[in-house]
């Protein structure tokens, strides 16, 4: 759905013209939250809200508007018992509520054994109709917010803003004459650090950009879901000890980033895809309403992008955000709410035809609202702990309401945003070209005057690309051996990062074909992998490392190793699980020779790595395969149509954590992701159990049922191994951080490179 700038008003019990009723005194629709028009009272002509004389009589319109009721939007639901969280810099602290504190469901929910259906998992988004009492008290909550207004400020505040000016002054110029006397250390290219860590460090030399190896710290959102009200420039959430500093105080502005991307885009469209290759070149085009802060290793302190501030209600079901003003796109054209509003509807709701590919990440949205032209609102089922880390994602690039009205598939094949750079060429094989915006709303950025992405699918390319200088960065990964070849060649001249992963190779199965709708068949494959020897051997020759399960290695919700390897297909003695594969396979029918094709897309690192040891270890259980390599395009379109039997995918997040890493694996009818298939309805309810539990243990329990059944019981997919990410760099890239996602910090505004 998208919202249309104009309708009309109706009477009462009719229909406005964006398919609500409304009452004829509503500034806003009750439903969808679109702005109504307004009736003339002399002539009964329709004009637009803003207008201050009607286009027919000419009558002035202004008493008309300040008579009629307050705006009106979705409805919130009962009035609350406790003050909503408040506005700061628009309207002052108020103890007038205007969303409810009524909890949309029973957190103290039944353990996983008791899997009653949960009575909204059919709901779609779809808004609630109150009856009349609650819709008056409602529209008294709105007016009461929305019409408040600053109050005048006293003298005394403006006394105490110059006294903290003035000291401020002050401490500035003993920093910068600190700064000046001390001259900066010169930063280390490499700094080894213990391999096996599953948690978090930091390199001590805060003046070096070299290798840490880095665990997040936490799962679930930062502290800015817990405040009240959030604005940049405002004190952040707890932050780690230290944070490497990977950019002084003064970039040089000017030069032309160059890296290497091993794959190139099947669209441009980012709610629609999935993979790097889209959002290592593109990203810099665009603007997301939050962000993760760039320069935080961890992967998961959310800041502001479009938005400036966002406030949460007091029973954590309402998002409010206030967004930037002047903000523009790169025809010339200013972002508002509508077109944040019509870019997240794409997102949730995708007409019949459009995939989605994270729409599953979303159940939890009631309603998106655009209210007015700078605040947009998200009304939510039931609270969720990660939605603010939901609004961060780097894949929900701002699109023009505009033209996704008049076209949803045009950024499939187009390039129009509001980043830090306009878009120059794609030639395809070849590179992208982005060049600066002048025109980019955080001034002074971006620092660079252009950047290049390079298309190299071969691995030794790739390094070659850099070990030469013909480029000085490649954002995915290398592997181990890479790394050492690049440093023993450039020395001090390479700058090296490290971080655990979010990603991990897994293999769909599609649940059409047969066999392999038989869940024995699905295990017997996961029972033939030995995952612990392959850890061993291909962690030293590819970006893999740990065996896993469905969540990241040494994070608060991972299943630790010795609960893992009770699992079916991660049991420590390999003859065992294949003699039992053996088994499974005969009592299912399949006959010894048996004969399929592996899918595999043609990217070397790591999914060949992969690929070629899955069909070694499925002949080892008496199974012929054949391994056919595809193009990223053919790849994916062979994905989301079912032409496969087998097929290597992914599941890389771009923060740890159980909503984000898991929407992938429900039902299809929820996930546009979910390639295996299938449908289960006990795996989507687990699902939105652990998303609705607040306690951390009981939590915790939810994502271990859904990753048995996911992974043993049912086998819908099969997990490989974890990755390890690995960034060996130009020492000239400064202002870029590695976090546990490749994903991450692809905007490049930060981005400088130094003499």
């Amino acid at each position: 759905m998208v919202m249309h700038e104009e309708d009309s008003d109706a009477p009462d019990g009719a229909v406005s013209p964006c398919g609500h009723r409304n009452r004829p005194s509503a500034h806003f629709c009750d439903v969808c939250g679109v702005m109504l028009p307004m009736r003339c009272p002399r002539c009964r002509a329709t004009n637009r809200r803003q207008a201050n004389f009607c286009s027919n009589c000419g009558i002035g319109l202004g008493d008309v508007r300040r008579s009629q009721a307050a705006p009106s939007i979705a409805p919130f639901g009962p009035a609350p018992d406790s003050s909503p969280a408040t506005w700061s810099g628009s309207a002052p602290a108020s103890s007038e509520p205007f969303v409810s504190s009524r909890q949309a469901a029973n957190e103290d929910m039944d353990e996983p054994e008791s899997l009653d259906p949960l009575p909204w998992a059919a709901e779609s988004g779809k808004g609630r109709v109150a009856d009349a009492s609650e819709d008056a008290e409602r529209l008294e909550q709105i007016e009461a917010f929305f019409q408040r207004r600053p109050r005048p400020r006293r003298a005394w505040v403006w006394l105490v803003t110059a006294s903290v000016g003035v000291v401020i002054g002050l401490l500035g110029i003993v920093l910068v004459r600190a700064h000046i006397a001390t001259p900066s250390p010169e930063p280390l290219p490499f700094i080894a650090t213990d391999a096996q860590a599953p948690i978090a460090t930091r390199a001590e030399d805060s003046a070096s950009a070299a290798i840490a190896q880095r665990t997040p710290a936490s799962t679930g959102p930062p502290d800015t879901t817990v405040q009240r009200d959030y604005h940049e420039g405002s004190p952040a959430p707890p932050a780690p000890e230290k944070w490497p500093a990977v950019a002084p105080a003064h970039p040089r502005p000017g030069g032309e980033l160059t890296f290497v991307v091993p794959g190139e885009p099947p669209s441009y469209d980012a709610h629609r895809e999935e993979t790097f290759a889209l959002i290592h070149p593109a990203a810099p085009h665009y603007n997301t309403l939050l962000r993760i802060d760039p320069l935080d290793p961890t992967g998961t302190r959310v800041v502001g992008d479009l938005a400036t501030s966002w406030t949460v209600s007091p029973d954590r079901r309402t998002h409010v955000l206030r967004l930037r003003r002047g903000v523009k796109f790169h025809d010339g054209s200013e972002m508002t709410s509508r077109d944040v509003r019509a870019t997240y509807e794409k997102i949730i709701n995708p007409p019949p035809g459009i995939t989605s590919a994270r729409r599953g990440e979303y159940l939890q949205i009631e309603t998106v609202q655009a209210p007015e032209p700078y605040i947009v609102a998200f009304k939510l089922k039931w609270p969720s702990p990660s939605f603010i880390h939901s609004l961060a994602s780097p894949w929900n690039w701002i699109y023009k309401a505009d033209i996704l009205e008049r076209d949803v598939r045009w950024y499939e094949k187009n390039i129009m945003g509001t980043g830090p750079f306009v878009f120059v060429e794609h030639v395809k094989g070849s590179r992208w070209v982005g060049r600066r915006n002048p025109e980019y709303w955080d001034r002074g950025k971006p620092y660079l005057d252009g950047y290049q992405a390079l298309f190299i699918r071969d691995d030794a390319a790739q390094a070659s690309a850099i070990r030469s200088g013909r480029a000085h960065i490649q954002f995915r990964g290398f592997s181990p051996a890479q790394r050492d070849d690049i440093v023993r060649a450039l020395g001090e001249k390479i700058t090296v990062q490290e971080s655990p992963w979010n990603c991990a190779l897994v293999v769909a199965i599609n649940h059409e074909r047969e066999p392999f709708h038989d869940p024995r068949v699905r295990r017997a494959l996961s029972l033939a992998l030995d995952r612990y020897k392959a850890a061993g051997a291909l962690s030293k020759t590819a970006i893999v490392r740990d065996v896993a399960g469905a969540q990241v290695p040494g994070s608060p919700f991972a299943t630790p190793p010795a609960e893992l390897m009770k699992l079916a297909g991660y049991w420590r003695d390999i003859l065992e699980s294949r003699s039992e594969a053996r088994r499974l396979l005969a009592e299912a029918g399949v006959p010894d020779g048996f004969s399929f094709v592996l899918k595999n897309r043609d990217i070397p690192m790591p999914y060949q790595h992969i690929g070629t040891w899955l069909v070694d270890e499925w002949r080892r259980i008496g199974l012929t395969v054949r391994h056919d390599i595809q193009d990223s395009g053919q790849y994916f379109k062979d994905l989301r149509a079912g032409n496969f039997e087998l097929s290597t995918d992914f599941q890389c997040g771009y923060v740890v954590d159980p909503d984000l890493d898991l929407y992938k694996f429900q039902s299809r009818g929820r996930s546009d992701a979910n390639y295996g298939r299938y449908t289960d309805p006990v795996l989507d309810d687990l699902y939105v159990r652990q998303s609705r539990t607040v306690d951390p243990d009981q939590r915790r329990r939810y994502i271990r049922a859904f990753e048995k059944r996911l992974l043993a019981d049912e086998a819908h997919y099969i997990h490989t191994l974890q990755w390890h990410r690995i960034v060996p760099h130009s020492s000239r890239v400064r202002g870029w951080t590695i976090t546990p996602s490749h994903y991450l910090n692809n905007q490049l505004d930060t981005v400088w490179l130094a003499e």
